[in-house]
């Protein structure tokens, strides 16, 4: 089917800023848990480097995780000056000055790829980074090179696609939680639909 005619949910949002459903990463968190095993969630130094959050909506990833696994041991940036996020400032600049265990988020897609290198380089050897994108990210002559280097170890398809408005609209867009382990890239990924 075509994305000629798709609906206008993600058209005119500033900083490319979406409200992730947190059933969504509760259900990608069950997936992930059941496919890794445990993981020291309570012991881990997690960030979002792309927090989001307003006046109105908490950050999804801290709350979803903090309801899920009880941690409430976040690091949370985000570019956007009315984001609830601890550190406003653009994470492709800013220097953690540590290796966290996991940096977990939903990236804006034009950034995407620099997002992602940039957290493989934060996170500590064998971390984790986690993010949220358009299963056509796999696509693109540009992104190739990218994927021959940095393949994920797990990617979990959303079976539904996920609406990012109030009202639960969505786009015809497919996503996936692509997930890598720094030193461990797997060619091919291990996918499971979720």
């Amino acid at each position: 089917m075509s994305s000629t005619n798709r609906s206008r949910v993600r058209d005119n949002h500033i900083s490319d800023y979406y409200i992730t459903p947190q059933s969504d990463i509760k259900l990608f968190l069950e997936a992930f848990d059941n496919t890794v095993g445990f993981l020291p969630w309570n012991e881990m130094k997690i960030v979002d480097c792309c927090a989001g959050g307003d006046a109105e909506n908490e950050m999804s990833y801290p709350a979803t995780i903090k309801n899920y696994h009880g941690v409430d041991v976040f690091e949370t940036i985000d570019i956007r000056e009315d984001s609830r996020a601890d550190t406003i400032t653009d994470y492709l600049t800013y220097e953690l000055g540590y290796w966290p265990d996991m940096i977990i988020t939903n990236p804006p897609f034009g950034k995407a790829q620099e997002i992602i290198v940039k957290a493989l380089d934060d996170v500590q050897e064998n971390g984790w980074v986690i993010m949220l994108l358009r299963l056509n990210f796999f696509g693109s002559k540009q992104r190739k090179p990218f994927w021959d280097e940095y393949m994920p170890r797990y990617v979990f398809v959303h079976h539904k696609r996920i609406g990012f408005t109030k009202s639960g609209g969505t786009d015809s867009v497919e996503y996936m939680h692509a997930v890598w382990q720094k030193g461990n890239y797997s060619d091919p990924c291990k996918l499971q639909v979720i």
